[in-house]
């Protein structure tokens, strides 16, 4: 949880703003009553529940963020067309497989966008995170993670790894700084 003075009121402020206008949105009116209403449900809905939110990292470069976010973009449209192609051609040439990567990635935030950028990439998916923080005793500690990813066309397991540690992994590192 955040101790900054200045966070002490709206611990997330973009939450809060997004439930501001989402209540707005939602009544269809911008009656003082239903800002006033709107702005009180924005601050408390937050405070209310950020006792159940787990600290995670923040952004700290936000540059990097917004280049890595466009890299993402990118690579969805690139692999949308290979993907065509791989599916358009003889499906005996498939060679799909499950790859098991190492993550270097500590927090559940930037696993999760990890996972999720994989996801997002056709011709790949995000199977398992594992080992489970849940599944583990509160005082054992998690040596190695690992992203269980389905792949439609596997050509050389260890160049996939690389890639995504390169491309995607290491600048979430970055972004974090964890």
């Amino acid at each position: 949880m955040r101790t900054d003075a200045r966070f002490s009121l709206f611990p997330t402020p973009f939450r809060s703003i997004l439930l501001f206008f989402v209540w707005l949105l939602l009544n269809n009116s911008y009656s003082l009553g239903h800002i006033v209403l709107g702005a009180f449900l924005a601050t408390l809905i937050p405070l209310a529940t950020l006792r159940f939110r787990e600290p995670q990292p923040l952004i700290m470069r936000k540059w990097l963020a917004f280049k890595h976010f466009f890299l993402v973009l990118y690579d969805i449209v690139t692999a949308n067309v290979q993907v065509a192609f791989l599916i358009s051609g003889p499906i005996k040439k498939l060679r799909p497989a499950f790859v098991k990567v190492p993550l270097d990635l500590t927090h559940e935030m930037p696993i999760t966008l990890l996972a999720s950028t994989v996801s997002l990439t056709p011709g790949t998916v995000s199977a398992e995170v594992y080992p489970f923080p849940e599944s583990l005793a509160k005082d054992e500690k998690v040596s190695q993670r690992y992203l269980l990813i389905h792949v439609l066309d596997l050509k050389d397991e260890a160049e996939l790894i690389a890639t995504i540690k390169r491309r995607y992994e290491a600048p979430l590192k970055e972004i974090f700084q964890c």
